[in-house]
């Protein structure tokens, strides 16, 4: 099959002055030239960790242009050269390590795949060092990255994150919906599961390890990546999401789809469909949404500061029904596992759980194309914050044995919501253990 290039754009003198411009940045985070940085007691976070130079890939940044408020970049020319001083795996292209320059590709290849170095375009493991959070009490983490040029809905790439040799499904799912032809290039923010935590205190460094195992031809590059630990929401950049939600069939909006962000914040639709959102930070998010009887279905959103940004439009599939536990389930519908035992205040999954978590398996395994969510609930007694967490880790306690039976990371997302949505009042002992449970829903079929 021919191989399809864009082509290159030039805009030298444009660059040239980029190169020069200065910028305004809310950051604590200032010595962009710094190939790497550690910062502590922020007002953006309680420890900031960063690797890699904030150039633009070395282009520069437009006059008054934020990174970490703004929307995506101009387009930039290519190829380029990285600098002698420029971290490995940094302000390059980088290529799939099964990239193939002789294959012919169903998908076809981008721009970046004609300046392939079988070198220099191979990933590398980026190492943050991580000694600083010894002694620090993990509230929450995000790992911030300022991409360029992923384009997995063109080009069929099927990128695979690992942080310290584990999936990381939340950013993969992120990466599989970046489509940012140009090429420009954009922040993106992504919450860090709890499990992850332990490695940040006990380990030196923080291993990322960033993919397609696809071989395809979608070339990429990263700038700068950050880890933030106990980032301050409030001292972010904000924006506001404005959008719709439809039938994909029909075009028919849907009233009352539940809208929501990595987070965990959500809204619901009104009744032409439409969904605002306010106060999200600055970058890339990925927008989901469902609905009971559709396949859930997401968009992305380029969020820059204030009001003025574009409409993020996600489409909603009609899904089938399928059969668990003996009885039919439509995707978009949610069951309480029975029997998930933990002991008091703790996340260990006890033996008498493995036979309902079985049952998920054997739906999982019947059904090779349904992913789903178990989410994890308490009661309202001790602290909100404890009791997600706990509620998390023993969710993900129950995606632990799943995967373990040989279901792809990839398809199960576990969710701690602790005391916040219950389904009875707290106010009597029986209704306090309505609301400790384990749920699945059925995402996709």
């Amino acid at each position: 099959m021919t191989r399809h290039f864009f082509p290159i754009f030039i805009l030298g003198i444009c660059l040239a002055n980029n190169i020069q411009a200065q910028v305004k940045t809310r950051t604590e985070d200032k010595n962009w030239t710094a190939q790497s940085a550690e910062l502590a007691n922020t007002l953006e976070a309680d420890y900031i960790i960063r690797v890699g130079d904030i150039d633009n890939l070395g282009f520069g940044w437009p006059e008054g242009f934020d990174p970490f408020c703004s929307r995506s970049t101009e387009v930039h020319s290519y190829p380029w050269e990285a600098k002698k001083e420029d971290a490995a795996g940094f302000d390059r292209i980088l290529m799939s390590s099964k990239f193939n320059p002789n294959a012919s590709l169903t998908c076809g290849n981008d721009g970046y795949s004609a300046a392939y170095d079988p070198k220099l375009s191979k990933p590398v493991t980026y190492q943050l060092p991580t000694k600083i959070l010894k002694d620090a009490d993990i509230q929450n983490a995000y790992l911030q990255l300022f991409l360029d040029d992923f384009q997995s809905p063109t080009f069929c790439s099927k990128f695979r994150v690992t942080i310290n040799g584990s999936r990381f499904a939340e950013a993969e799912k992120l990466l599989s919906f970046l489509d940012q032809t140009g090429p420009v290039g954009k922040l993106v923010t992504i919450p860090i599961p709890e499990e992850f935590y332990k490695g940040f205190k006990e380990k030196p460094v923080m291993s990322l390890y960033i993919d397609d195992v696809n071989g395809s031809g979608d070339g990429f590059a990263i700038d700068f990546i950050r880890l933030l630990v106990n980032r301050k929401r409030d001292n972010t950049c904000k924006g506001t999401i404005i959008g719709r939600v439809l039938d994909k069939e029909t075009e028919q909006p849907i009233a009352n789809a539940t809208v929501f962000l990595a987070d965990k914040s959500s809204v619901t639709t009104n009744a032409e469909g439409q969904f605002r959102i306010t106060g999200v930070p600055t970058g890339y998010e990925i927008v989901s949404a469902s609905y009971a009887g559709y396949n859930d279905g997401a968009a992305g959103a380029d969020i820059g500061e204030g009001e003025d940004n574009p409409e993020t439009v996600i489409y909603l599939k009609k899904g089938v029904q399928a059969t668990f536990n003996n009885q039919s389930i439509r995707v978009g519908e949610t069951v309480s596992l029975n029997n998930i035992m933990f002991d008091q205040g703790k996340s260990d999954l006890r033996a008498e759980s493995k036979p309902e978590l079985d049952k998920v398996v054997q739906f999982l395994q019947a059904n090779p194309g349904a992913e789903i969510e178990l989410s994890g609930h308490t009661s309202s007694e001790g602290m909100a914050a404890m009791n997600r967490s706990l509620s998390y880790l023993r969710v993900n306690a129950c995606k632990e044995y799943i995967v373990q039976k040989g279901i792809d990371p990839g398809r199960v997302i576990a969710v701690g919501y602790g005391p916040d949505k219950p389904v009875a009042p707290n106010d009597t002992e029986p209704n306090r253990a309505k609301n400790r449970r384990v749920e699945m829903r059925v995402v996709k079929i």
